[in-house]
């Protein structure tokens, strides 16, 4: 084989899914580098670690936004979106500067650069000045455990679930004080996935929602899919995405979304999910009791979302970056062979 593919990013993150999906669809050999490769050293790493690759014709695979800052071989990289340029919470001085010299620098002399979705194809072209034809939307998937079918998480409640991170992006105070004003009955909760947080904690004491909000602690992929199946719906307000896995993931698992309209958010959703203004707290609130109270509603968007969720298949991402590599293997003296 000659693909050299960057194991390192496989995990339960964003980028982890769409790297251990892509490793189990391509044949591929594992890049052996020590380190992280979303540290802001690992492109001198990579570098020394390819260049004892001693295999004819070998090229790099990057899941992750990582490539080697110098090196003989060609590579491939994968740019989820521009989240630490877009989002000032999520910025700083550091990652600009990466961003706009060593990441540059990285994406001009790539064979091919991937994303996940046509909104940061967009925003990748433009910020970086890269050809639209070095661009390729590969999109994400969803794992087959998202089915509707399955254990469900019944804790004695009913709750609306908020797949999140504790980042600023995903607008969890906002989605908290639309849960707290939309009047649904008292025995509701709140359910955000991953561990408490005291701001988050505090904004609920101050909106008198203390008691009914619930963090669901650090759960593999098997537990989320019982959240999903389990919740009434989805509540994914942010302000920010490259993609929205949560929302195709609601989809699989046959309960209703409600969503940002910006950004990739439309694009992902499509028909099948509650479209609302993220900075409009009494929108996200109105949604949220809409969606509790129209059970004809609710049925309509779960079916719309199980119809919708076919198109996102891993198969058929790994067609797409197989497609791209194929595009972009024009130089017969550096072929992008599989085998």
């Amino acid at each position: 084989m000659t693909c050299v593919y960057d194991t390192r990013w496989c995990g339960e993150h964003g980028i982890g899914r769409f790297a251990r999906e892509i490793a189990a669809h391509i044949p591929h050999v594992a890049l052996e580098s020590p380190g992280l490769p979303m540290s802001a050293t690992d492109p001198v790493r990579l570098s020394r670690s390819l260049a004892s690759v001693r295999e004819p014709g070998a090229w790099f695979l990057s899941p992750g936004y990582n490539a080697p800052l110098w090196a003989a071989m060609p590579y491939v990289l994968t740019v989820h979106d521009l989240n630490h340029i877009d989002r000032p919470e999520n910025s700083s001085f550091l990652k600009r500067i990466y961003y706009q010299t060593v990441l540059r620098s990285l994406c001009a002399r790539a064979r091919a650069v991937l994303t996940v979705s046509e909104f940061s194809r967009q925003r990748i072209i433009d910020w970086f000045s890269l050809s639209p034809d070095k661009v390729f939307t590969v999109g994400n998937g969803v794992s087959s455990v998202f089915v509707p079918d399955g254990v469900r998480h019944l804790p004695g409640y009913r709750y609306v679930l908020c797949v999140s991170n504790r980042r600023g992006h995903k607008n969890e105070l906002g989605a908290l004080r639309a849960f707290a004003t939309a009047g649904l009955p008292g025995d509701a909760r709140l359910v955000f996935t991953g561990n408490p947080d005291p701001a988050l904690m505090a904004h609920a004491q101050s909106l008198g929602a203390a008691d009914r909000v619930v963090f669901s602690g650090r759960v593999n992929e098997q537990e989320l899919a019982a959240l999903y199946r389990g919740a009434l719906m989805l509540l994914f307000p942010s302000f920010y995405e490259g993609f929205g896995l949560p929302i195709v993931e609601a989809f699989a698992s046959g309960i209703p979304v409600i969503s940002s309209c910006v950004t990739s958010m439309p694009e992902i959703a499509g028909q099948a999910a509650l479209l609302v203004d993220p900075h409009a707290h009494e929108e996200i609130a109105g949604a949220i009791r809409q969606l509790h109270d129209d059970e004809p509603l609710r049925r309509q968007l779960i079916e719309r979302g199980l119809d919708r969720v076919a198109a996102f298949s891993w198969a058929a991402v790994a067609a797409r970056v197989r497609d791209a590599i194929r595009v972009v293997d024009v130089r017969p003296d550096q072929p992008l062979n599989w085998n």
